[in-house]
């Protein structure tokens, strides 16, 4: 299944204005973001801020969302949906509704800042495809110093090897963390965070590995990576070191974290730590989905098969992978599915499917997400943040992800559901593009 990028003048017209909307969350230490905007393409008036549409949404499920819309701001909720309209020809119009984003802060990203990481490896092969290489070369991490491990092969592989597709599927399917850092370790901090500057998503930063206890210097250090075929040797990249200091940030959560066993009495400082709002994590997602919507320099350059990959992985379940397989009682079809599932354990129905990329750490759960019904032929976008840490403080693995967070995603997911399925369209969605064979 390949998808096409559409480039009509009326998807200019009609698609731009949601970009617009989605890349300025206007978070009070995040001003540089607005120049996200200028590189859009222009269109139709900003839907603007909408609490009252979510207000409105809520108050027809009594009990379900009085203490996220009592708490919105202890608990930074943010949420961006997008409706999808479509004409005769499946050209789409999109309106973006917001929640409480003039009052958004910092929000640690978590698993969610391995999106861009995936799709820049896809960019970075298409670079490097003069050598011979592609997704499925066999890849060689090198021992790259200190804290720097190697890797040489993968035992939940066809071969036997890694390759980035493996560490990509590895990524979508239950987010695997070592896969994130070997990705991290192929394209190096330097040119992460150059490109991710260059496509004009200014909140995005991408600082250090995940899972690893390694210092700011260590992280600014890449291990050697070769790629191979047949035994052959196509390219070898050396090690790589980031000499660009970037400008302080002043980044923070809670009001007490936990270090070495003691209790520190003051907010968290992640302002060494990764960095993605969600109005950039919604607008990546949107040109995954929607490709071509956004100024040619904003988009990720990968191919339409790399894109179609990407999909189909994104929304697979694990137990429908064969390479690498998964154990369905430890990771269940909705493990990673924060929106409208909750990540409840259960089987779920093949035609709802949610393209998406989810994140927990530090109290702070984050998905964005495509939904569709494939039966039904409903599709929306809806990407959320929630803060479940009522004490505030960090590091003392005592957090709201059950009580709190979980059930707002799902019921959330619900209530947009429960809408996307009453609504009115002029022109019901071919969603034939986004049917994948998970058989192979």
């Amino acid at each position: 299944m390949i998808i096409f990028r559409r480039r009509n003048i009326y998807t200019i017209c009609f698609i731009a204005i949601v970009f617009t909307c989605v890349a300025s969350s206007r978070l009070p230490d995040m001003a540089s973001m607005a120049a996200s905007d200028s590189a859009l393409k222009t269109g139709q008036p900003m839907a603007g801020d909408d609490d009252a549409f979510f207000e409105g949404l809520f108050k027809q499920y009594p009990g379900v969302f009085d203490s996220v819309l009592a708490h919105r701001r202890d608990w930074n909720v943010q949420i961006i949906y997008t409706e999808i309209n479509r004409n005769a020809a499946g050209v789409p119009t999109l309106k973006s509704y917001y929640f409480n984003r003039s009052a958004a802060r910092y929000h640690y990203p978590a698993s969610t800042i391995k999106l861009p990481i995936v799709l820049l490896a896809l960019q970075r092969l298409q670079e490097l495809k003069g050598n011979g290489i592609d997704k499925f070369s066999a890849m060689i991490t090198e021992p790259g110093g200190q804290g720097l491990s190697a890797v040489f092969n993968e035992p939940n592989s066809a071969d036997g090897m890694p390759t980035i597709a493996s560490y990509i599927k590895k990524i979508l399917l239950i987010s695997d963390n070592d896969a994130f850092n070997r990705l991290y370790e192929f394209l190096g901090q330097e040119y992460i965070n150059r490109q991710l500057k260059a496509k004009q998503y200014e909140s995005a930063q991408v600082l250090h590995r995940l899972e690893l206890p390694l210092t700011d210097s260590q992280n600014k250090y890449s291990n050697p990576v070769a790629f191979y075929r047949n035994g052959s040797l196509l390219f070898k990249q050396s090690s790589q070191y980031n000499k660009v200091n970037y400008p302080q940030r002043n980044d923070s959560m809670g009001k007490g974290y936990y270090s070495n066993g003691k209790l520190v009495n003051k907010a968290m400082d992640f302002s060494t730590k990764n960095r993605l709002s969600l109005s950039d994590l919604h607008t990546m997602l949107m040109d995954l989905v929607l490709p071509g919507q956004m100024a040619a320099t904003r988009q990720f350059s990968i191919s339409e098969e790399d894109r179609a990959f990407v999909l189909k992985y994104m929304s697979a379940f694990p137990g429908e992978s064969v390479y690498p397989s998964y154990d369905t009682a430890n990771y269940a079809d909705a493990s990673s599915k924060f929106i409208l599932y909750g990540g409840e354990k259960g089987t779920k129905p093949s035609n709802l499917r949610i393209f998406n990329k989810s994140g927990q750490a530090y109290g702070q759960l984050v998905d964005a997400a495509y939904v569709v019904d494939l039966d039904k032929q409903i599709e929306f976008m809806v990407s959320a943040a929630i803060y479940c840490n009522k004490d505030s403080i960090l590091n003392d693995d005592v957090y709201e992800y059950e009580s709190i967070g979980l059930p707002f995603m799902k019921n959330l997911g619900k209530a947009l559901y429960d809408r996307e399925l009453k609504r009115k369209r002029n022109q019901l969605p071919d969603l034939s593009g986004f049917r994948f064979n998970y058989d192979k």
